[in-house]
């Protein structure tokens, strides 16, 4: 190899090694052994398996059919473990993750045992490579559904937690990494660099957040991990709930969290719980879509008092806080929905 192809399969290979050190780490050394971590640790390895796989076939294309095939084979785990491991972090019951694990590996096996790459490189490359990258891609939108609530932040223009950037930074990482192989035919085979630089920022991402004061960030759901509420509980806020409703609490300006859990007889933290986890919003987004159905209804019945003024019977502490949340909600500003509405 030349000077210029010593340096690019150093640093391609340097970011197929790294991906397989982070997920031993994940696997064995995490210091809670949460299901979440072994998520991102198969992700990682298989993701691993197929840069290797691609950096040595790119820089000696005569490499072991058989080994060909494990890289080729791997990709299938890669989008159902990004799903998993993404789920985990804001589903509230535990997915299973057989279903999305088992079949493939029983598929991409017999496919394997019928038509081994060494004598059906055809029918790998025009099928079942193809295949596997539409999967992968279905996997990608599926999870998106657990980004919800971290795009939600974004919309709203809230700070993100760190926990929030490191997971959307994976979510990125592997739509990219997709994006290098499907594109491949169009740019270069080798997509060692793009890898290696995942692998790489997940490495910086893993050394600032172990210096945080936070909990670790691999090992948190969100601020609830391993602090399910029981069926019972669950049942009790969700029968409460509506108190805030029928009681007009939210038409306080300055309402919080601690007042309605006062109020509905239950701690502060598992309202929060209940709200972030089974609800998906915050309790502020909560409270601003109650305010927001009030509004909705004074403009629909009431024409002898200003806008503004019915904003504020609402519970919003400004005009421009009634505004902005109303055509977030609507679509449509005030003045357009009560001319729509108007009864």
């Amino acid at each position: 190899m030349t000077g210029s192809d010593q340096f690019l399969f150093f640093f391609s290979a340097l970011g197929a090694f790294n991906g397989l050190l982070l997920s031993l780490y994940f696997a064995i050394h995490a210091k809670r052994k949460v299901f979440t971590n072994y998520f991102l640790s198969l992700l990682l390895l298989v993701l691993s398996i197929r840069i290797i796989k691609s950096v040595f076939f790119y820089f000696n294309p005569q490499l072991a059919n058989i080994f060909i095939q494990i890289g080729l084979s791997a990709c299938i785990l890669i989008g159902p473990f990004l799903y998993l491991y993404l789920k985990s972090y804001t589903a509230y019951k535990k997915s299973n993750w057989i279903i999305h694990v088992i079949p493939y590996v029983a598929i991409i096996s017999i496919l394997g045992f019928l038509y081994p790459y060494v004598e059906n490189r055809a029918v790998w490359s025009n099928w079942i490579v193809k295949a596997i990258y539409a999967q992968w891609f279905v996997y990608i939108i599926l999870s998106v559904k657990s980004l919800k609530r971290i795009v939600q932040k974004i919309k709203d223009k809230e700070s993100l937690r760190k926990i929030d950037i490191w997971v959307l930074s994976i979510y990125v990482g592997v739509i990219l990494i997709w994006l290098a192989y499907t594109t491949s035919n169009y740019t270069s085979y080798i997509v060692g660099s793009l890898s290696f630089t995942f692998i790489l920022y997940v490495i910086v991402l893993l050394l600032i957040f172990r210096n945080s004061d936070q909990t670790s960030f691999f090992q948190e759901k969100e601020k609830y991990k391993n602090k399910e509420i029981d069926q019972n509980t669950l049942e009790i806020i969700g029968q409460k709930l509506p108190i805030i409703i029928q009681k007009e609490l939210f038409l306080n300006p300055n309402f919080t969290l601690e007042e309605a859990a006062k109020e509905l007889k239950v701690t502060k933290h598992l309202l929060s719980q209940y709200v972030n986890e089974i609800l998906g919003k915050s309790f502020s987004n909560l409270v601003t879509e109650y305010r927001v159905e009030k509004a909705k209804k004074m403009l629909e019945t009431e024409k002898n008092y200003t806008i503004e003024s019915l904003g504020y019977d609402s519970g919003f502490s400004s005009k421009s806080t009634f505004f902005s949340a109303f055509k977030k909600t609507t679509g449509l500003t005030p003045a357009e929905y009560q001319k729509l509405h108007y009864k």
